[in-house]
Order: C-alpha cells, then sequence, then structure tokens
C-alpha cells in the first residue's frame, strides 16, 4: 500500500493560529514605530468618549466600555488577522447589548459574552471565516441603516434631558413613552447637545476648506485633523462645570469611575437560566463576526493589503472571553477608529496595542475628571456616530436596483429597527435564498432541439437541459411527458446540466419509469461527472440499461435511430430493445 494513501486530508481542515503581528513586525524599524505611536495616540483619545458613550447607551457602567477597549483592544491587535484593525466596544453593540441587559440582566450578558468568543474562536479555527462574507450585501446595508436608527432613537432622552425610565423592549411602547415625557425637557441640556452636534458637523468641514484654500499653510489641515468628539467632549465638560449648567453627568447617574482594572471573576452559570443564553450568544457572535470582517475588508481598501479573516474571527473570539472576565461588554472591529488609526499612519498591530495602553494609562491618572461630562454631550457624540454609521444615500438609489433587492434591503431595515437584528437577518436571510433559488429556477431551460423529419416520424424527442436540475425545477421535468403523443425515445441532453440534486434524480426516475410503462426509452446523454456520480451512488444507473446513458448527443441520436429500428421489427419498444 502507498503510505500516501494513509494520510487522505481531513474533511475537516483546522486553520493554523498565526497572528498578523508575526508578519507585520519584519522589517520593523524606529520609523514604523513613531508613525504606530502617533496613530496610536490618536486613535486612544478618539476612543475613550466612544467606549464610555457606547458602554451608558447600553445599559452599563461607563467603565464597562474602557475595560473593554483596553482589554479587547490589546487582544484584537496581539492576536488579530489584518495589520490595522481596531478591536473594541462599538455602536452596533448598544442596541443588541441593551435589549439583553433589559431583558435577562448583566449576569446573562457576561456568559453569553463569553460563551459568543467560544463560538468566534470556533468559527475561525474551523475555517467559517471566509463563510460570512456570503451574506448578502443587501442585508447587511439593512441591518447597518437599522441599527444607526435605532442608536439616534436610544439617544434622544439624554440629548433632551427627559426625565424618565423605561425597560421596555417593545419598539412602540418604548417610543409611546418617549413621547409621553417630551413635557420634561430639559431646555439646557437640549441646548448644549445640539451645539455639540452642530459642532461636530461642521468642524471638519470649516477647516478641511481651508486646508485647500490655504495649501502651503499648516495650521487648518493640523486643526482639521484633531478630532471634532475630544473637542466636544473637552469643552462641553469645562462649560457644563464651569457654568454649573443644570445637566446630568456621569458622576451624578454612575457615581465614581474605579482608577484600575477590575479583579478577574469567572461567571456562576445557572441551569434554569441556561435556556435563555442560545439567543443571546449568537447574536453576540453572528454581529460580532459581521462587523470585524466588514471593518477588516475597509481596512484593505486603505492599505491595500489583505486580512486573514478565520484568524481575525480567532482574535475577536479571545478578546469577547476575556472581555466579560474582567468586567467588560462585547467587542468588535471599528471601522471610525481603524480608519483613524489608518490616515494617522498606523501601520503594523502596535498602533492598536498604544491605543489601548493610552486608554489604560488615561483610566489610571484622569478617571475622577470623567465624573463631570454631562450625558447630553455623549448623547450628541453617540448622534454623530449614528449619523456617520449609516449608509443612507443607499436608499435614494434603491430605484436602480432590482426588486428582489429592494425588498430584502427594506425589510432587513424595518424589522431591525421594529422587531429584533437576529429576526431581521434570518428573514432577510429567508428572503435572499427563496429569490435565489427562484432566480436560479428560472435559469433552467428545457429547449426542444431541432431534429430530421425522418427522425421525428420514429416518434424521437430531445430536450436539451441548460443549467441545474433539483427541487425547484421538478414541475419542469414532470411536464415533459404533458404531450398529446407520447414519445418512443426521449433523449435528455445534458452537458450543459450543471448539478442535479436528489430531489430531481428522484423526478428523473419517476419519468423514466413512467416513460417506460408507456413503451417508451428515455436516454441520458452528456452527463457530467456530478450527476454519473450520483446516479452510481443512487443505484439509478443499475436500474438502467447500459444503452440508456450515452456520452453525447450523437451517440444518444444513433442509438434511439437503432431503437426505433428495431421496433418496427417487434412491437412492443422496450429498454431491452436493440
Amino acid at each position: 500500500m502507498n503510505p500516501k494513501s494513509q494520510h487522505k486530508e481531513s474533511p475537516l481542515k483546522l486553520k493554523p493560529f498565526r497572528p498578523r503581528i508575526i508578519d507585520s513586525l519584519k522589517g520593523y524599524n524606529g520609523g514604523r514605530f513613531v508613525k504606530d505611536l502617533g496613530a496610536g495616540l490618536t486613535v486612544g483619545v478618539v476612543a475613550l468618549p466612544l467606549a464610555m458613550a457606547f458602554a451608558i447607551a447600553s445599559g452599563l457602567e461607563p467603565q464597562a466600555g474602557l475595560f473593554t477597549a483596553i482589554i479587547a483592544g490589546l487582544i484584537i491587535s496581539l492576536f488579530g488577522g489584518s495589520s490595522v484593525q481596531i478591536g473594541g466596544p462599538a455602536g452596533a453593540f448598544i442596541v443588541v447589548v441593551l435589549g439583553i441587559v433589559n431583558q435577562y440582566g448583566v449576569p446573562t450578558l457576561i456568559i453569553s459574552t463569553l460563551l459568543a468568543g467560544i463560538l468566534l474562536f470556533i468559527m475561525g479555527w474551523t475555517g467559517l471565516g471566509s463563510l460570512v462574507r456570503l451574506i448578502p450585501v443587501g442585508i447587511v446595508i439593512g441591518f447597518t441603516n437599522g441599527i444607526a436608527v435605532l442608536i439616534a432613537l436610544s439617544q434622544i432622552k439624554d440629548f433632551l434631558g427627559l426625565d424618565f425610565t423605561s425597560n421596555s423592549t417593545h419598539f412602540f411602547q418604548r417610543n409611546w413613552e418617549l413621547v409621553q415625557a417630551l413635557p420634561t425637557i430639559n431646555v439646557t441640556a437640549m441646548l448644549l447637545a445640539s451645539i455639540c452636534l452642530g459642532f461636530l458637523f461642521l468642524w471638519p468641514k470649516l477647516f478641511g476648506k481651508l486646508a485647500q484654500t490655504q495649501p502651503h499653510n499648516p495650521f487648518p489641515k493640523l486643526l482639521s485633523s484633531v478630532p471634532g468628539s475630544i473637542l466636544v467632549l473637552v469643552f462641553g465638560t469645562l462649560a457644563a462645570y464651569l457654568l454649573n449648567l443644570d445637566v446630568e453627568t456621569i458622576g451624578s447617574r454612575f457615581g465614581e469611575i474605579p482608577r484600575s482594572l477590575p479583579a478577574f471573576t469567572f461567571p456562576v452559570l445557572q441551569l434554569e437560566t441556561a435556556q435563555n443564553l442560545i439567543g443571546p450568544t449568537l447574536t453576540i457572535a453572528f454581529l460580532c463576526a459581521i462587523e470585524s470582517l466588514l471593518c477588516a475588508r475597509v481596512a484593505d481598501g486603505l492599505t491595500h493589503q489583505k486580512h486573514d479573516p478565520n484568524q481575525e474571527l480567532m482574535a475577536q473570539g479571545l478578546a469577547n472571553m476575556a472581555s466579560p472576565l474582567f468586567g467588560g461588554m462585547p467587542a468588535t472591529g471599528t471601522i471610525a477608529r481603524t480608519v483613524t488609526n489608518v490616515r494617522s499612519g498606523g501601520n503594523s498591530p502596535i498602533a492598536g496595542v498604544v491605543h489601548a495602553l493610552i486608554l489604560l494609562i488615561v483610566m489610571l491618572a484622569a478617571a475622577p475628571l470623567a465624573e463631570h461630562i454631562p450625558l447630553a454631550v455623549l448623547s450628541a457624540i453617540l448622534m454623530f456616530v449614528a449619523y456617520n454609521m449609516g449608509e443612507w444615500r443607499e436608499f435614494p438609489k434603491l430605484k436602480q436596483y432590482h426588486m428582489v433587492y429592494r425588498i430584502i434591503m427594506v425589510a432587513t431595515f424595518l424589522l431591525t429597527v421594529v422587531v429584533d437584528l437576529t429576526v431581521a437577518v434570518e428573514v432577510g436571510l429567508i428572503l435572499a435564498a427563496v429569490f435565489f433559488i427562484y432566480r436560479v429556477s428560472t435559469l433552467t431551460e428545457f429547449t426542444p432541439m431541432a431534429l430530421q423529419a425522418h427522425e421525428e416520424e420514429r416518434g424521437i424527442v430531445a430536450r436539451h437541459i441548460y443549467g441545474s436540475l433539483f427541487f425547484a425545477v421538478v414541475g419542469k421535468i414532470e411536464n415533459m411527458l404533458q404531450v398529446p403523443q407520447t414519445p418512443k425515445v426521449l433523449i435528455l441532453e445534458m452537458h450543459q446540466t450543471i448539478s442535479i440534486d436528489t430531489t430531481a434524480l428522484e423526478c428523473l426516475q419517476e419519468l423514466e419509469n413512467d416513460l417506460r410503462l408507456r413503451g417508451g426509452i428515455l436516454i441520458f446523454a452528456g452527463l457530467n461527472k456530478q450527476a454519473q456520480s450520483l446516479f452510481e451512488r443512487s443505484g439509478f444507473k443499475a436500474q438502467l440499461e447500459p444503452h440508456q446513458m450515452q456520452a453525447d448527443f450523437h451517440a444518444a441520436m444513433a442509438q434511439a435511430m437503432r431503437l426505433t429500428t428495431s421496433a418496427e421489427k417487434t412491437q412492443p419498444i422496450t429498454p431491452s430493445t436493440l
């Protein structure tokens, strides 16, 4: 026996664990480190307000966002499959985490995040990261825009300074309660949030135009590169503190922010709540996979490099296993911070490591100052994030696309907003699958083949089959015998038949039996390897006479002529007639 035959490749090939940082550090020098240091510092400053804002909007304490950005951000950079991706808490998780916290509580969130991390690592380890790319773009745009709308709606309370509390997870009830609370508007908070939001929109445009009109003046370009969220955070907080504005702050709602990382704690799983973990776990894992790989693809377009999707999922898995053990929340790749990293000169995972260390230093040194940050300011930042997160230009462009695309995108968007993200994606995938099946079935054609007069007179009929024979086209197969006169020989020319599934095969068997009972013969011509293998494995080939499977149409026609000639001498014609 050949020893090589004893080592067949396993059908499930596990992917190697090779972080991108190993390759990125080859030829690493001082110049690259300086760029990574500057980029990491910039991204760390940008991530500071976002991390706290995302945690607060998710129903958690602000330090949960900081812990996640530090721990998960460090792990994703050290073990990820992209050279420049920045990980941490993301706006896409706000709706999901808030729903889990309101319905099941923080302990369930912690365990679900941990289990989602294990699932993500397995997905990457087994090579399923590439399959995430198969999700239609209409679904991704639909749920991304839906999440952006939900983020904006969730910030209306703090943006307007409303005085009400609601734990409702029902879309219409929650927003009706919001409307009923409008008389409690805090005008001071609303003005502060509105000024901050307006500044965020105007800041990059103002100095961007000055930089274009004054190309030799570095000052406008330098100012436009300063993140507007940092300026809003600093000056909004100073204004509220110095003017003693009557607005709610992080300290007034959550108390003191700790100046150290929490101790390692392992959650206790209770059997009576185990069934509640399935939905949240799958939702977190799915959303993390989508967001991280989508972010990595954006980074690829900016850096002209190719990320490793499976390694990225393994890193995301490790990050989400570690983050909840230290009081964190779900983490994933973040597009805004990743783009900032690339544009600031980040060229290796070292920039992501620096970003995590900067956040740690800021938390240890300046945590008490964060208590004075007004929630209205954070709500303005999140409103701006929601606006930039959504792909709003896709809605006017819908008229350019096919009706199927419109239905999938709009249905996913509406279900995300009104019902639930998981339901939206499930329905979107089902709709995409149904429309795809219908589309493929319409592409499968059964075309009559032109025959000579003497061939038609002998009762020979030929059909050319183009496309795939599967469960959605069985009706077309059955209709082949719905003719006034049963053919003596029916030739199915199948060299352009891409594939056959078991349902179509069963229908072909019924067609052959039916034709045989009527005194006719079915001949297959030009079967490909997949079809031949299926015929043999199913036992259908053994039921056929050898001459009922021919290499091509010409051989099948010659056989049909012999059969019909023989049938003129011996009636009736049978499959064994030669």
